[in-house]
């Protein structure tokens, strides 16, 4: 019936923080995971959360309205599947990326793992709640991006990377990097890029990043 992916909801989630003056050490202060800082950002926004949807949508075929995400800060549970009976498949573990990459490169076999164990005998608790697209816009712009196709998940890849890149730059504020690429998705034309018999080639993606980043750098600047 559906993919359900969890977020953790990154250093952002309780609220408690003015997300137009939080600083790039604030915003890379990640409370679950140890990541690269573009990564760490992305999380702290939720456009990971974003692109992990579109990944989801080209990987198992399913239209986005079959692909839900709710904030799950525990980390426990990485991802789940709905059955159209209504039993849900869950599939839990430690907090550490070292599973899932070892399970992509030895797929479909499992191999004897070092790192710990996830705890059964312990009290866990595991929450669960809807993310705000108000508060997190960047995770509603993916799945926007990837409902409208072409070349629109090319301009909003390119434009977070100039956002991210500029808030660590301390050029623009951390509550702006959603508007920075609202922006370029607004201002972009697909026509422009696409072929008159509806075609797109990777000349068409590398013109749409280069625009895309132009675009971004001149108004963040």
């Amino acid at each position: 019936r559906r993919i359900v992916l969890t977020a953790s909801g990154g250093p952002f989630l309780s609220g408690d923080h003015d997300l137009t003056t939080v600083s790039p050490g604030d915003a890379l202060a990640h409370p679950t995971w140890d990541m690269g800082r573009k990564v760490t950002i992305d999380s702290a926004t939720m456009m990971n959360k974003g692109f992990e949807v579109i990944e989801a949508h080209w990987l198992f075929g399913l239209p986005f309205s079959q692909i839900d995400v709710v904030i799950h800060p525990q980390s426990i549970v990485h991802s789940m599947v709905e059955l159209v009976d209504g039993a849900i498949l869950a599939q839990l573990g430690i907090p550490d990326m070292r599973l899932p990459i070892q399970y992509a490169l030895t797929y479909p076999e499992r191999l004897p793992a070092k790192w710990p164990r996830f705890d059964l005998t312990r009290p866990w608790d595991l929450h669960f709640e809807p993310p705000n697209y108000e508060r997190f816009p960047c995770l509603r712009l993916a799945y926007e991006a990837g409902a409208a196709g072409g070349t629109l998940p090319a301009v909003l890849t390119a434009a977070d990377e100039v956002a991210v890149e500029s808030f660590l730059e301390m050029e623009i504020a951390f509550s702006e990097i959603p508007t920075l690429i609202s922006g370029a998705m607004d201002s972009h034309t697909p026509g422009e890029f696409i072929g008159t018999d509806g075609s797109l080639s990777l000349d068409s993606i590398i013109g749409v990043d280069s625009w895309t980043r132009q675009y971004c750098r001149q108004i963040a600047g």
